[in-house]
């Protein structure tokens, strides 16, 4: 549909253009002597035969330059440019035959014949330069769908590494509930079904409402709360009123998992906080938790929700989000900030 709306717009231009150049000598002539057949042999038959060459070279011939066949190139326009100068002196001399003039002297042909050529190159000349200009801009429009594809390759890839991920820490949660807190182990389990089900069939847009995200982080909050004890405590602040927005899917959830992976203690008071705030176009997105971090034998999750995070970030709001994670007073606090369109 766009190629075809192209090809109308080129067809259209190249019709106005031949329609003024044509018009121009008819318009210059108003209030001379010169008739329709002065006109017609002075400056629009040149116009036909310049026409001839332009698009002879911009549908055809210009292929042999592309092609790597310049000497066809040269031998054909050299042909067509000596044909049409030949027809042109004929139908001007048969419009108009010369007097015969015993003692004038008149330029030799073969310089008529070579300012004609040089006359006709200007068509070959533009058809070159436009079929360059067409070929670096298809070129240009290759390269941006090439790496379109390879950013939605990379994005897919980025998404299919971030829900095993989130999967495999939820079981984890799971797993370590079994033994003492059966009942909530089974909860845990239909939680984390509802949670799959947004997984399966939310995210495979390139784009959700800013609703079903924050529906989607709060019910992964309330998974994870289940194993908690009394020594932590969990805050969230997020908008009662939320706006009509447009917003990649699980761009806050490697933030929320990590403040439950690091922010909680076995034998020592913890607290989690998860706010957003939403102004105009731009949402604000804080996790704040007490900082354990963990050993390196703890292998609970793999570590590569953040990098995931930032690498989706820098693909999908190039420019447009900000992200930063930093120690305050035994607090990790990790805030990002992101413009939507």
């Amino acid at each position: 549909m766009v190629n075809l709306k192209n090809k109308n717009v080129e067809i259209s231009l190249h019709f106005l253009i031949w329609l003024v150049l044509f018009f121009l000598p008819a318009a210059f002539s108003v209030g001379s002597d010169a008739d329709w057949k002065d006109l017609f042999r002075h400056f629009w038959l040149q116009l036909i035969f310049l026409a001839v060459v332009f698009y002879a070279n911009y549908l055809y011939l210009v292929k042999y330059v592309y092609d790597d066949k310049k000497i066809w190139f040269f031998v054909a326009n050299l042909t067509l440019i000596l044909s049409l100068i030949f027809f042109k002196n004929q139908i001007s001399e048969w419009l108009e035959p010369r007097r015969h003039n015993p003692g004038g002297r008149r330029p030799p042909t073969g310089l008529f014949y070579f300012i004609d050529t040089l006359i006709y190159m200007i068509p070959v000349a533009f058809s070159i330069a436009i079929n360059a200009g067409k070929k670096i801009q298809k070129a240009e429009e290759m390269k941006i769908e090439a790496d379109n594809i390879k950013l939605q390759s990379e994005l897919q890839h980025l998404k299919y590494q971030l829900q095993p991920h989130f999967f495999f820490n939820s079981l984890n949660n799971i797993y370590s509930l079994i033994d003492f807190a059966p009942e909530k182990a089974k909860q845990s389990i239909h939680s984390l079904s509802k949670l799959m089900r947004h997984l399966l069939y939310k995210t495979d847009v390139e784009k959700i409402n800013l609703s079903e995200e924050i529906e989607f982080l709060n019910k992964y909050i309330e998974l994870m709360s289940l194993r908690l004890t009394d020594n932590t405590k969990v805050f969230i602040n997020f908008p009662k009123a939320i706006p009509e927005m447009k917003i990649a899917p699980l761009l806050f959830i490697s933030i929320v998992e990590n403040a439950f992976k690091h922010g909680i203690s076995a034998t020592q008071h913890s607290d989690i906080h998860f706010k957003m705030e939403i102004a105009d176009h731009e949402i604000n997105f804080t996790a704040s938790n007490s900082n354990f971090p963990k050993t390196d034998t703890d292998k609970s999750g793999s570590g590569i929700g953040v990098e995931n995070l930032k690498k989706r970030l820098n693909l999908l709001y190039p420019e447009k989000h900000e992200f930063h994670s930093h120690l305050n007073n035994g607090m990790y606090i990790a805030e990002i900030k992101i413009i939507t369109d």
